[in-house]
C-alpha cells in the first residue's frame, strides 16, 4: 500500500483527509511544516505524495516547498497543495515552488482521490521513462529500472510471495587484472545469460553493480548449493585458470512496503556473510544482519571522537631474530579501548574503517605514535629498533602519502629505514600500477617495504616479480596450516627457498608452538613473530620486555 503524508495544523482537516484516503493509502500525519520535513527526511523513499496545507505555525507550506525543492531526495516527492486560500497568487506561488497540483478546501472526496492517483501515476510513469532500461554490457535490466520494475510487480501482485536473490562474483577484479577486461566482460555476460535463462522464467533479473546481480523471483520452497550450479557451469566454459566463485544472498520478502533497493541491500548482507567460505555459497537474510549493521553504526558514530580523545592505543608485538633469539624489531598494532563499551576487537572495526575510508586517518595516527615512540627510545639511549606499520589499500591512493611519511620522519628526526611499511597483495590486486609506483617512490626515499600475509592469495608471486620488496612476512594461517603433514611442510620449504633465492629476509607470523619454531629454524627462516615469544603489548610493557625497564 502506497504511503501519503498529510500536513495540516487543523486536526479536523487531517481527520477528514484520513477518512477519505485510508482505504487506498497508508497515512503519515504532520501538524506543521517542520514536523513534515522531519518525517520526509526519514521516510522519503516510502512516501508517494504529500498533501500540504499552506498556512501553518512553526513553518508554513511555502517554506516546506522551498526546503523540498533544494533537496535532491525530497524534490522527487510530488506535492498537492490543499488550502482554503483560493487566491490566484497563492496558487501561482505554490506551483512556482514546485507543487504539482492545487486543491481548494472544502474537500471533494472523488476529486481529491483522482488528482492524487493522477499525480502519483504521472510521477511513477516519468520515473520509468527516465530510467535506462537495459544494462548495455549484459542485456539485463539496469539497476534503477530493475528496482522500479520489481516494485511494480510486487505492488500489482499482493497475494504472491517473492524472493530477492543477489549474486556477487568473488575476486572479479582479479580476473580483469590477470586475464584482461575483455575476459572480465565475457565473464559478466556468461553469468547474465545464465541468470536470464534460468531465473528469467520465474521473474526478472538486473545488474545492480560492477559484479553484482539481482533477481526477483516467485517464492521457492527450498534452496541448495545445486540451485545455482547453472552459474558455475557458465563460468567453467571460460578459459580462466583460477577458481571463480559466486556467493548468493536471499531475502524472502516479508515486508512488501520496503523499497526494492533496501530488499537488495538485505540480500547482499546475506551474500557477504558467505563470501570466501569454501563449501557454502548462499545464505538467507535474517535480523542478525541488521543487528550487525546497527553495531557498525555505533562504531561509525564513535570513531572520530575516539581518535580525538586518543582512545586508540598502539601496541607492539616483537619480532625475534632466531640467530640470537632476541627482539630485532616490532609491529605496531592498534587497539581501541572505549570508555563505555570497553575493549573493541580489531576485527570489528578495522574492516569497517577500510570500507568507509577512515582507515587512512587511523593509519596516520598509528604512524605518528610509532615514530614518536621510536624517537623517545633513541633519546633514552637505546639502539634504534625498526617498527613495522600497516599501509592500507586506501593509503596507496592518497596523493600525499609520501609527503605525510616524510614529514613524520623529519618531525621526529628519524631515519626512513627505521619505519617499515607493510603492504598486502589486496592493494596489488586492485591497482598494481599504482602500488608499483608508490613502492618505487618510498624505496627511493629510504623506507623499508614489507610484503605482509605472503601466501594468503593468488597474486603473491606476481607481486614478487613486479614489486621491489625488502622483507617477506609469511601469513599466520599459512604457517599454521602448512605444518600439519609432510607434504604441507614441503610447500613451506619451497616458499622459504624461493625467498632465499630472491635474497629476501623472512618473518614468519603467528608462531605459537615450539614445533612450529623448530620447523622454521630447520628451514632457515630468520625472524619470527607470535605468541610463542610475545603477545602485542602496550608501550611500557614492550620497553620492559625488550630493554628490561
Amino acid at each position: 500500500m502506497r504511503k501519503i503524508l498529510v500536513v495540516d495544523d487543523n486536526d479536523i482537516n487531517r481527520e477528514i483527509l484520513c477518512q477519505i484516503l485510508n482505504d487506498e493509502y497508508e497515512i503519515f500525519e504532520a501538524a506543521d511544516g517542520q514536523e513534515a520535513l522531519d518525517i520526509m527526511n526519514k521516510q522519503h523513499e516510502n512516501i508517494s505524495a504529500v498533501l500540504l496545507d499552506l498556512v501553518m505555525p512553526v513553518m508554513n507550506g511555502y517554506k516546506v516547498l522551498e526546503h523540498m525543492h533544494a533537496d535532491a531526495f525530497l524534490s522527487k516527492i510530488p506535492v498537492i497543495v490543499a488550502t482554503g486560500d483560493d487566491a490566484e497568487d497563492a496558487e501561482m506561488q505554490a506551483l512556482t515552488l514546485g507543487a504539482h497540483d492545487f486543491i481548494v478546501k472544502p474537500y471533494k472526496p472523488a476529486i481529491i482521490k483522482q488528482r492524487l492517483r493522477n499525480t502519483i501515476n504521472f510521477r511513477e510513469t516519468a520515473a520509468f521513462v527516465n530510467a535506462v532500461e537495459r544494462d548495455e554490457l549484459t542485456g539485463l535490466y539496469s539497476k534503477e529500472f530493475f528496482y522500479r520494475k520489481a516494485e511494480s510487480i510486487i505492488r500489482d501482485h499482493e497475494d504472491q510471495d517473492y524472493d530477492i536473490v543477489c549474486g556477487d562474483i568473488e575476486r572479479f577484479k582479479l580476473v580483469n587484472e590477470l586475464f584482461g577486461v575483455k575476459m572480465g566482460n565475457q565473464l559478466l555476460q556468461n553469468v547474465a545469460q545464465a541468470l536470464k535463462t534460468q531465473m528469467g522464467e520465474h521473474g526478472i533479473c538486473g545488474r545492480i553493480g560492477s559484479d553484482l546481480f539481482a533477481c526477483l523471483i516467485k517464492r521457492r520452497s527450498e534452496y541448495s548449493s545445486d540451485t545455482f550450479s547453472f552459474i558455475t557451469d557458465s563460468i567453467d566454459k571460460l578459459p580462466i585458470t583460477i577458481t571463480i566463485n559466486v556467493s548468493y544472498g536471499i531475502y524472502q520478502i516479508d515486508d512488501k512496503t520496503l523499497p526494492v533497493s533496501i530488499m537488495c541491500d538485505r540480500a547482499l548482507m546475506a551474500c557477504n556473510s558467505v563470501k570466501g567460505i569454501y563449501d557454502i555459497n548462499y545464505a538467507f537474510y535474517d535480523n542478525k544482519f541488521m543487528e550487525n549493521l546497527r553495531a557498525e553504526q555505533v562504531i561509525i558514530d564513535n570513531m572520530k571522537s575516539a581518535l580525538t580523545d586518543r582512545q586508540f592505543l598502539v601496541y607492539y608485538q616483537p619480532k625475534y631474530d632466531l640467530s640470537i633469539e632476541k627482539p630485532a624489531g616490532a609491529e605496531a598494532l592498534v587497539r581501541w579501548i572505549h570508555p563505555e563499551l570497553g575493549f573493541m576487537p580489531p576485527n570489528d572495526f578495522i574492516p569497517l574503517f577500510e570500507r568507509n575510508g577512515f582507515i587512512t586517518d587511523l593509519d596516520i595516527y598509528v604512524w605518528d605514535t610509532a615514530c614518536r615512540d621510536m624517537s623517545d627510545w633513541i633519546k633514552a639511549g637505546h639502539q634504534p629498533i625498526p617498527i613495522s606499520v600497516n599501509v592500507s589499500r586506501a593509503d596507496i591512493y592518497n596523493p600525499n602519502l609520501t609527503v605525510i611519511l616524510l614529514d613524520l620522519i623529519k618531525k621526529y628526526n628519524l631515519k626512513p629505514e627505521y619505519l617499515h611499511l607493510e603492504i598486502t597483495e589486496t592493494a596489488y590486486t586492485e591497482s598494481s600500477a599504482q602500488l608499483i609506483n608508490i613502492v618505487n617512490q618510498l624505496k627511493a626515499l629510504g623506507f623499508i617495504i614489507e610484503m605482509d600475509d605472503f601466501g594468503s592469495g593468488y597474486s603473491s608471486l606476481n607481486m614478487l616479480a613486479e614489486i621491489s620488496i625488502d622483507i617477506l612476512k609469511l601469513d599466520r594461517g599459512f604457517i599454521q596450516n602448512e605444518m600439519t603433514n609432510e607434504k604441507s611442510k614441503g610447500i613451506l620449504n619451497f616458499v622459504v627457498g624461493l625467498a632465499k633465492w630472491l635474497k629476501l629476509p623472512i618473518v614468519a607470523e603467528g608462531v605459537e608452538t615450539k614445533e612450529q619454531l623448530q620447523t622454521l629454524k630447520t628451514l632457515g627462516c630468520e625472524y619470527v613473530q607470535g605468541y610463542y615469544y610475545a603477545k602485542p603489548m602496550p608501550k611500557a610493557e614492550f620497553e620492559k620486555h625488550v630493554w628490561g625497564e
